[in-house]
């Protein structure tokens, strides 16, 4: 009786966490914050392809581990966060560091770097031609940084059971997760994590099975054996650049570049998610991809978050 009282009250505060925030948090303390936002990301956006998935990798690498909570660009020498296995290649913090310091000059102490890398998420989707959404803000920065604490994030080897399980733990679902998932349909990923796929695949060895047969060749040209790990190929094969449902369809057609997303389509529940987006009448009648990936960013943003009292206002991102 005791437990089911402790989880009540555990299920209500989190409750009032989430309920803290809202669109438009900043509208009199800080008018021109997602102003500033914006127009940071398009600049560096001028100058460099891959800051849309980047700074839409580091807002779900920032939201798994402790929260939306701004913990993953705090520097703690090498024990801090940002340094896990789980984030390698994670990029983009010198982005949201630029955009405190120009909302910094003009609301001092106001805006959370919690709230920037929310924000940021969502410009660099609209400018790879994704859906625009309402940002809920009024998260607080993080004031604990450790590498341990991203043990636990989700791995592109990790089978379906293993990658639902994860989702299920932040509070998100097996929709969630696939449409999460499709943010692969932009960016590229290292040769680094495709050797085992195409190489040494687990059991049997070899090259994983659901690969496409007529697709194997060119990500074994991509990704020789014993060649460069740190050599990059898109993610979404034919449609690397650009946001839209290309990369579910390549999941259902053999050609998903990672073993993460290609295990979509060996679950039945997840497999029939993908499928409902390619339905005769989906254009018209059945479910948005774009719609519903908006819908989960939001929901994502939202795990665990600082609010009120809570954490901090960090006057700059990588310091506590």
């Amino acid at each position: 009786m005791a437990l089911i009282f402790f989880i009540l009250i555990l299920s209500h505060l989190v409750g009032v966490s989430h309920a803290q925030l809202k669109v438009g948090f900043y509208g009199k303390t800080c008018p021109e914050a997602e102003n500033i936002v914006s127009t940071v990301v398009r600049q560096v956006a001028a100058s460099s392809q891959k800051v849309a998935p980047v700074l839409l990798r580091l807002h779900f690498h920032d939201c798994f581990v402790q929260g939306c909570d701004g913990s993953i660009l705090l520097e703690n020498g090498e024990i801090g966060e940002r340094h896990a296995f789980g984030h390698q290649g994670v990029q983009g913090f010198e982005v949201i560091e630029r955009a405190k310091e120009e909302i910094e000059k003009v609301c001092p102490g106001i805006v959370s770097c919690a709230d920037i890398v929310a924000l940021a998420a969502r410009d660099a989707v609209v400018l790879a031609n994704g859906p625009s959404y309402e940002v809920e803000t009024g998260r607080r920065d993080g004031v604990i940084s450790n590498l341990t604490l991203a043990d636990n994030m989700p791995d592109v080897s990790e089978s379906i059971q293993i990658l639902k399980a994860k989702f299920f733990q932040k509070g998100l679902s097996e929709k969630d997760l696939v449409v999460l998932s499709g943010a692969h349909t932009i960016g590229t990923t290292a040769c680094f994590f495709m050797t085992e796929r195409l190489y040494n695949f687990v059991p049997g060895g070899g090259s994983d099975p659901s690969i496409d047969p007529s697709f194997l060749p060119e990500l074994m040209g991509a990704c020789p054996r014993n060649g460069d790990v740190n050599a990059r190929l898109p993610m979404d094969r034919g449609s690397g650049e650009e946001f839209d449902n290309n990369i579910l369809q390549n999941v259902r057609s053999g050609f998903a570049v990672l073993r993460s997303d290609a295990s979509l389509y060996e679950d039945v529940d997840t497999r029939n998610i993908v499928d409902s987006y390619f339905g005769i009448f989906s254009p018209f009648f059945g479910t948005s991809f774009e719609e519903d990936f908006a819908n989960a960013m939001v929901k994502m943003g939202r795990i665990d978050v600082l609010t009120g009292k809570q954490g901090k206002i960090r006057s700059v991102c990588s310091t506590f």
